[in-house]
């Protein structure tokens, strides 16, 4: 099959992560539980992966790199570890459901509020002035996603973040932007940025992160053991562990760090090789009369577009079924971009590539589309 699905979750992985999972899972302990050799060789490992991501991400030090098993998980620390009663937020419309509900949770429930930032109509895109419409006085945190999941857009995160008073906070959700170009958290001024593994990133799926900055002490969302002040019922008041309830998913971190590794010496020539082939995906779609497209060439990967008359999620349908191509169709768990976009009532097709993808493949993509509009 040709996988483009890729924004889901990456289909190839580089053979040195495939390497240290398979290593992980013959011979692992648990890391930071025990004092024994082996235990403690894992527990060496998974520190290496948070040196490695705050190296990567320019974070505020490795203590503030906190494991998770995805994006969500880590939004939702950054979310409800965070936010108090009474406080504000402003989230954008680009935002996927991993913000977007938890805020209308805590709207619901906690007396926190929140509204939504909409896109420039011009640009399609966030501008620092539409944001900063929104702020209050008791504005606390200000949510951006790197990229959007549905068509690849990227805010300008360093213009927004320079519009906002100093005291307010921003969060990045990094699912689609990490490993896909390159985020500097202080050169930015990111104080939250959550990491999907199993993405750009070349890890497998469990593999997550939240990287947040020294202005900040979130609350544990999770309580448990962590292997650390064991005689009290307390947890843990410093970092990572404050945050890292139960066992560790090493074999994932592993494939993070690893992952990691291989970014580090590639981020530009991944980021090229993207911009690129979504360009020409763009050029050739362009041919097709009856087809729209939502995107721009872009170093995500994404490419989102519709046929004016069929179904987004009976064309992606077809594709799987008659042209072994793996692409998505439907909202993308992000229901407010495509109320901006107008494209609500059956969303979009989404051919999301890796670096690994080819622009032979990306022929047979067109040339299924040309069939499928001849029917």
């Amino acid at each position: 099959m040709i996988y483009f699905d890729n924004a889901a979750t990456g289909g190839r992985k580089p053979d040195r992560v495939l390497t240290a999972v398979n290593s992980a899972i013959k011979v692992c302990a648990n890391p930071g539980r025990s004092g024994h050799k082996l235990s403690l060789a894992c527990a060496n490992l998974v520190q290496n992966c948070r040196y490695a991501l705050n190296d990567f991400f320019d974070g505020y030090g490795f203590d503030r790199v906190t494991f998770t098993k995805n994006a969500t998980e880590a939004l939702n620390i950054a979310l409800f570890g965070v936010l108090q009663t009474g406080d504000h937020v402003i989230a954008s419309c680009m935002e996927h459901n991993s913000v977007l509900r938890p805020l209308e949770y805590l709207q619901r429930t906690k007396g926190i509020r929140y509204d939504v930032c909409g896109l420039d109509a011009n640009t399609c895109n966030l501008t620092p002035e539409a944001v900063c419409a929104l702020l209050r006085p008791n504005t606390r945190l200000v949510a951006i996603t790197t990229a959007s999941n549905v068509n690849g857009a990227m805010p300008p995160l360093r213009e927004i973040r320079k519009s906002l008073p100093e005291n307010v906070l921003l969060l990045c959700d990094g699912a689609q932007g990490a490993g896909h170009f390159p985020l500097s958290m202080q050169e930015i001024g990111i104080d939250l940025l959550t990491v999907a593994g199993h993405k750009g990133m070349f890890g497998i799926q469990g593999s997550g992160a939240l990287l947040f900055s020294d202005r900040i002490d979130p609350s544990p969302v999770l309580y448990g053991g962590t292997g650390s002040m064991s005689i009290s019922l307390n947890m843990p008041d410093f970092y990572p562990d404050a945050l890292e309830s139960g066992t560790l998913s090493y074999p994932a971190i592993v494939s993070l760090l690893e992952g990691v590794r291989y970014l580090k010496t590639r981020l530009d020539e991944i980021q090229t090789r993207l911009t690129e082939l979504t360009a020409y995906c763009l050029k050739g779609i362009a041919k097709l009369k009856n087809y729209r497209v939502y995107s721009q060439a872009n170093p995500c990967g994404i490419v989102a577009f519709k046929h004016i008359t069929l179904q987004s999620e009976y064309v992606s349908s077809l594709l799987s079924s008659e042209y072994d191509i793996a692409t998505r169709g439907g909202l993308h768990c992000a229901p407010l971009i495509h109320e901006a976009l107008g494209t609500l009532d059956d969303g979009l097709v989404r051919a999301s590539f890796s670096h690994f993808n080819t622009p032979t493949e990306i022929d047979r993509l067109i040339d299924a589309l040309a069939q499928i509009d001849a029917r």
